[in-house]
């Protein structure tokens, strides 16, 4: 939980679902030699630094503060292509925010360490030009810093994301560095049965990868990530090709198939998946599937910024009642609403139990049922259960379980 850890005491049928990481070992020593090879091998593309021309601007997209993506490393590896190519001062590298919040100075100096002396800017969603539209009817609205130049590189990992599919490709452009109005239009395609992690044909990845096509993504450098957050697979390339490469390795390590459980207990996987609850609220979607019907969810996150989302946090407040946030959500489809009735949803499906440190109201203002400790949580989920069937999933954030 955060950078720490919690502990419980378990009885009956437990069982902890890890990444399937045996046969990838421990990459974390030639990852760098991983990054080089993927750049000098890149999917269905011309090497960055033939496909750059002299004297060409190019817009290097990376992601902000809330995603464990090792932007310096890439950005190094990068940048050497770069210099090979006589384009390396101007390049520009844009911090694709979506709808989050601004950086501070701290932390976009901690993502670029010693890129941070190279020219860098923030995404700003009301600057931003119209380049078409997609078949699903998105705007293709980027920001007008991108738009401007010559060429587009996204960067980021790859794992499950609970409606588009999956993280990575062309997803650094939208949402990364879209309108709001692009953003939301995007976004609101998640009511499509289709849109569910693990599937990479669903509306919201389809949109995406079109806006990807009409801003004109000329290249895509994504990395995948052991339960350790150490580089295990990078691919570069072609937008699509490249990506598609990643959701390979992704499936392998963390698709995986259980038995349903009576109680499931999840973390997704500390910092800075459970910076805030609107993060950490994506492994409650990678998990729901393997719990029983009247089971329980056990959420550990520390959650040490809140709610994450003023959106969010309005509909908590407006929504006293699940059933208040579920029929707001069909009345009026709002970004940042949309969390508050996925967990209303669920609270309504399965008991809810939040282990974060934060206080009742917290807890219960989010449908959630507050525990001050993980031990109390299991004893209340578990209840009258004489051999409860028990799920651990320390990794939730990135590890999808099916039934």
């Amino acid at each position: 939980m955060g950078t720490g850890m919690v502990s419980a005491e378990f009885s009956g049928d437990v069982q902890t679902i890890l990444p399937k990481e045996i046969g990838w070992g421990d990459r974390d020593s030639d990852s760098e030699v991983l990054l080089e090879s993927a750049l000098r091998s890149p999917v269905g593309s011309k090497r960055l630094c033939d496909l750059v021309g002299s004297g060409e601007s190019v817009a290097v997209l990376v992601s902000d503060i809330t995603r464990p993506v090792p932007s310096r490393r890439l950005l190094t590896h990068l940048f050497s292509e770069l210099l090979v190519a006589g384009v390396e001062r101007d390049a520009l590298i844009v911090f694709g925010l979506g709808l989050h919040r601004s950086m501070s100075e701290e932390e976009r100096r901690e993502i670029l360490v010693e890129h941070y002396r190279r020219r860098h800017v923030e995404h700003d969603r009301e600057r931003c030009t119209y380049l078409g539209e997609t078949s699903q009817g998105t705007p293709v609205e980027i920001f007008s810093r991108v738009a401007e130049c010559d060429r587009i590189v996204c960067t980021g990992n790859i794992d499950f994301h609970y409606y588009a599919g999956y993280t990575g490709g062309a997803k650094a452009l939208l949402p990364g560095v879209s309108s709001t109005q692009s953003i939301i239009k995007n976004h609101s395609l998640m009511l499509d049965e289709t849109s569910v992690a693990g599937r990479i044909d669903g509306a919201v990845r389809r949109d995406i990868d079109e806006a990807g096509r009409i801003a004109g993504v000329d290249f895509t450098f994504d990395v995948v990530l052991d339960s350790e957050k150490r580089i295990v697979h990078a691919a570069c390339g072609d937008m699509v090709r490249a990506h598609r490469e990643g959701v390979r390795v992704v499936d392998e390590m963390y698709k995986i198939g259980v038995e349903p459980a009576d109680v499931v207990i999840v973390s997704p996987g500390g910092m800075p998946k459970d910076i805030n609850l609107y993060q950490a609220h994506k492994a409650l979607e990678n998990v729901k599937d393997a719990v029983r019907d009247g089971g329980a969810i056990i959420l550990v996150a520390a959650c040490p910024e809140g709610y994450g989302n003023a959106t969010f946090e309005s509909w908590l407040d407006r929504c006293v009642r699940p059933e208040d946030a579920i029929a707001l959500f069909h009345e009026d489809f709002v970004m940042g609403g949309h969390k508050a009735a996925l967990i209303a949803k669920l609270s309504l499906e399965k008991d809810l139990y939040l282990v974060s440190g934060k206080n009742r109201d917290f807890a219960d203002k989010a449908y959630f049922k507050h525990a001050p400790t993980l031990q109390n949580a299991l004893s209340r989920a578990i209840g009258d259960r004489k051999q409860a069937q028990i799920l651990i999933v320390p990794y939730g954030g990135t590890t999808l379980l099916s039934t």
